[in-house]
């Protein structure tokens, strides 16, 4: 019995189309809901974002290609969930195939500020993307985007270019399996905090597995396998002082600081007050992120699986608060958050750099590597370099049934926090 489904052929899809006439086509038949399937091979111009809601499949079939063009000026992403715009979740939503060309359009023109995909979801639940794929990232947007999300699956992607491949915020319940990344910057970032313009909204980002995932080596050195990118932050008081990328909490809801990356510091004289947008007070532009409050974000209890990393890069896996011009992940004085049990199972280093295998600069109470082959490449902790007065709890590093190239296990860990206290139990390891 063949599926039924909604063809936006019917509507003026086509490759000989206008990007305009083909992005009016296939929000037609996307408003439909149910399944949407193109099967016809051909590039399809699209020169604006189309929109997708609850309960609806949209299929690609091989040979499709969705190229971005400007008529009418540039946007963001190709495709966007609707209830992007109003906060309100989308479920059950579906997208197989789809092969994006960014042809250049590479940039943040914010709908959702801080959500730049060139497929994103912002508030989205059982959401499924199979066979992603996009060979021209810019150095703007990212490949996927998703934030505020429950029970996701990212699989069969190959992402290549400048920017992040799978970029996610806060949420819980996620898959990400069976993805080939060529990116200058991280191939997976799990970034509970982010700079102003990294996420929409800020939290803990947990329960999920990433596998089966091929790292591959490219020119730019940016960026990691998978940053892992935690924070922490404070009340609003009169007189603080602020950055671009800071956040505060006032009036039951959370405030960052938009600003240019220059180093400036502002005095903060007048707490923001309002409930939506951005508003400058006081000459600080404050955007108003969420009023579901935390003051710690972090990740915890997911595990990386058979993940095979070829390209140097600074560290294969960053666990870390941001610090400089752009992001400070801990403001003065906040309790730091407790990244949580990240385990490491079948992790291959393939090229021949020394480099950490995990940087660590946030407290992280369990870590767990095993059946992992190294290199000559240790798991590093230290202290960011604003990080005069954290106290650091101890961790405890479990390490089963791992290879060491050119490294012995006593020197495998490289404790650079003075008083920081880490446990090793180890067995069946290989020195070679």
């Amino acid at each position: 019995m063949s599926e039924k489904y909604t063809s936006p052929e019917s509507f003026g899809f086509s490759p000989e189309a206008s990007g305009i006439q083909n992005a009016n086509a296939l929000q037609k038949a996307l408003d439909l809901g149910g399944t949407v399937a193109v099967y016809t091979t051909g590039t399809y111009k699209i020169a604006t974002t189309v929109y997708i809601g609850g309960n609806t499949t949209l299929i690609f079939g091989a040979g499709v290609f969705l190229e971005k063009t400007d008529e009418t000026g540039e946007f963001c992403h190709v495709i966007l969930n609707k209830g992007a715009l109003t906060k309100v979740y989308d479920e059950h939503i579906e997208v197989r195939g789809l092969y994006v060309k960014v042809n250049g359009m590479d940039n943040r023109k914010f709908q959702v500020f801080g959500l730049h995909g060139q497929l994103a979801f912002f508030y989205v639940k059982d959401l499924k993307i199979s066979g992603f794929r996009c060979m021209d990232l810019g150095r703007a947007q990212y490949g996927i985007h998703i934030c505020t999300f429950e029970d996701i699956s990212v699989t069969d992607t190959i992402i290549k270019g400048d920017k992040d491949g799978v970029h996610l915020g806060k949420g819980k319940r996620f898959y990400i399996g069976g993805g080939t990344f060529e990116t200058g910057d991280d191939a997976v970032a799990l970034n509970a905090h982010d700079y102003d313009v990294g996420n929409p909204e800020l939290g803990w980002i947990e329960d999920g597995i990433v596998e089966n995932c091929h790292d591959l080596a490219s020119e730019r050195r940016a960026g990691y396998f998978c940053r892992i990118l935690a924070g922490a932050w404070v009340d609003w008081y009169e007189g603080m002082e602020v950055q671009k990328s800071d956040t505060v909490v006032h009036n039951g809801r959370l405030y960052r600081v938009r600003a240019n990356p220059d180093g400036t510091m502002y005095v903060s004289k007048t707490p923001p007050t309002h409930s939506s947008g951005i508003m400058e007070i006081n000459g600080i532009s404050w955007v108003m992120v969420q009023d579901d409050v935390t003051y710690t974000v972090g990740v915890r209890n997911v595990t990386f699986r058979n993940i095979f990393v070829s390209k140097h890069r600074s560290s294969a896996f960053s666990v870390h608060f941001d610090t400089g011009r752009y992001s400070r992940s801990v403001y003065p004085g906040a309790q730091l958050p407790v990244q949580e049990n990240l385990s490491f199972d079948n992790i291959r280093i393939l090229h021949k750099n020394r480099m950490p295998f995990i940087g660590v600069s946030t407290p992280i109470d369990n870590l767990l590597v095993t059946q992992s082959s190294l290199y000559d490449n240790p798991i590093v902790f230290y202290a960011p370099a604003e990080a005069d007065t954290f106290e650091y709890p101890p961790t405890n590093i479990s390490l089963f049934g791992c290879v060491l190239n050119g490294r012995k296990l006593d020197s495998l860990i490289e404790n650079r926090i003075p008083g920081k206290q880490v446990e090793l139990i180890s067995a069946a390891n290989i020195e070679k």
